[in-house]
């Protein structure tokens, strides 16, 4: 892989936070597992033990210790409490998407926080599964980016759809292929330099047989999957980062929790006796335990769409928020913010800009010795000499997923080694072209074959 999919100070979301478990005891978790670590950050020894085997299970959300001295992780698939050095997974109740991206304790309750419900228990033994009330001004309404998200990964119609989109790959592929044998064969046939011209004009039929059959069949779904896909990526991403439109009838969107795949964080401050909710489109709160309807902060700071990775409690009026649009302090009583990394007013932009800004925050905790370590996703540890070096050891037991490299490629994202900035016009310029080639394929075989 390229140098920058290589782990280097601590980048790459390897780092999401540290729990310490006991006096000289720290577990430092994010996307190379969980490691275990003294209280000065030194030492690193593997302490995934109990995950099954593959990067993406040991891929760490949240670790948490509550007031019993229980230690659980939550992960990309689910809930682990720690049982003599060995993770052992909890059986939760069957909910849309197992991933635990955050835990909180509240009056000797458990509550842990998925992508779209609350999960609550007292004993680990009976859950019980909580929508949260729509948000104040509810319209029933939800972002055009999830919307084209789901459709382009077929979630949309649940599994039937996923398998859908998968056809539809495929499909691709075969009418890539299909489409260059004849064309090739084509061009041999022309030069007159085939040995056996009567079977390759053969299989020239059935190549453009099928190429247009299955072609002009698929047509709908192979726009519908290109142009939706074009819109996931800046820059076409920014003019819709923002748009609200009516959810989708008869689909899995269709549903009456207001919150489908929007929960990133949640935290209970104990002084106001409030909750407070991060979501992708901002951050809400409940004064009554999720009696009445959920309030958005009239002034907040940004959130960026790809959600929330640092929630932090400073003081009584002041939390850091931060993700992929930076580090901001903010007062929830003023509502002023500023940007922790600059140490400047935010200022919010006038117009659409990029989705992301200089910093792309992706985790954060403060040592034993109150310093503040601020992990960015592309160049790590801000401050360098606060960790040592990641060791060979770390390094090779964190490789990069299979999955992962596919949505590299799949994203646009790993051409940037050769564009620089403008490897985010792959995505646009190839999907146009895609539709160029539908379209234009498609008036062709109409007037020559209809």
């Amino acid at each position: 892989m390229p140098k920058d999919y290589s782990y280097k100070n601590w980048n790459n979301a390897s780092v999401r936070s540290a729990t310490e478990i006991s006096a000289d005891s720290v577990l430092l978790y994010g996307n190379i597992g969980i490691w275990l670590s003294d209280s000065n950050l030194t030492h690193f020894s593997d302490f995934s033990t109990g995950f099954p085997k593959g990067i993406d299970s040991k891929k760490i959300c949240k670790i948490f210790k509550d007031s019993k001295n229980r230690i659980f992780a939550g992960s990309l698939f689910g809930l682990y409490q720690l049982d003599k050095n060995i993770w052992r997974k909890i059986q939760l109740p069957e909910v849309h998407n197992p991933r635990i991206v955050d835990i909180i304790e509240k009056a000797n309750e458990l509550w842990f926080l998925t992508r779209s419900e609350i999960i609550k228990t007292q004993n680990l033994k009976d859950f019980e599964v909580l929508e949260l009330p729509a948000p104040e001004g509810y319209n029933n309404k939800i972002g055009l980016f999830k919307t084209l998200w789901l459709i382009h990964s077929g979630e949309i119609y649940g599994t039937v759809g996923k398998i859908l989109v998968d056809l539809v790959g495929l499909i691709f592929i075969f009418l890539t292929l299909t489409g260059l044998f004849y064309f090739f064969n084509k061009k041999r046939l022309k030069k007159g330099k085939v040995r056996k011209p009567q079977a390759l004009k053969t299989r020239n039929r059935f190549y453009l047989k099928w190429h247009n059959k299955i072609g002009w069949t698929t047509f709908v779904f192979l726009v519908i999957t290109t142009a939706t896909g074009m819109f996931l990526r800046p820059p076409l991403l920014i003019p819709i980062a923002e748009a609200k439109v009516g959810k989708i009838p008869y689909t899995l969107l269709d549903m009456p929790n207001a919150w489908y795949d929007q929960l990133r964080r949640i935290y209970f401050d104990e002084e106001s006796n409030r909750i407070f909710v991060g979501t992708i489109e901002g951050i809400y709160y409940s004064d009554n335990n999720f009696e009445t309807e959920l309030k958005a902060f009239p002034k907040q700071a940004p959130v960026s769409v790809m959600g929330i990775n640092v929630f932090e409690k400073v003081n009584r009026t002041e939390y850091l928020i931060g993700g992929f649009n930076g580090l901001f302090l903010w007062n929830i009583e003023t509502g002023f913010v500023l940007d922790y990394i600059k140490k400047i007013p935010y200022q919010k932009p006038t117009r659409g800009g990029s989705p992301i800004g200089d910093y792309l925050i992706a985790g954060y905790f403060v040592n034993h010795n109150n310093k503040e370590l601020i992990f960015d996703y592309n160049s790590g540890l801000l401050d360098s000499s606060l960790l040592p070096e990641m060791s060979e050891k770390i390094i090779l037991k964190s490789p990069i997923s299979l999955w992962n490299i596919a949505v590299e490629y799949h994203t646009g994202r790993i051409y940037q080694i050769f564009f620089g900035i403008f490897y985010i016009l792959v995505v646009p310029i190839v999907g146009l072209m895609s539709l160029f080639i539908l379209i234009s394929g498609l008036i062709v075989w109409w007037k020559k074959y209809r």
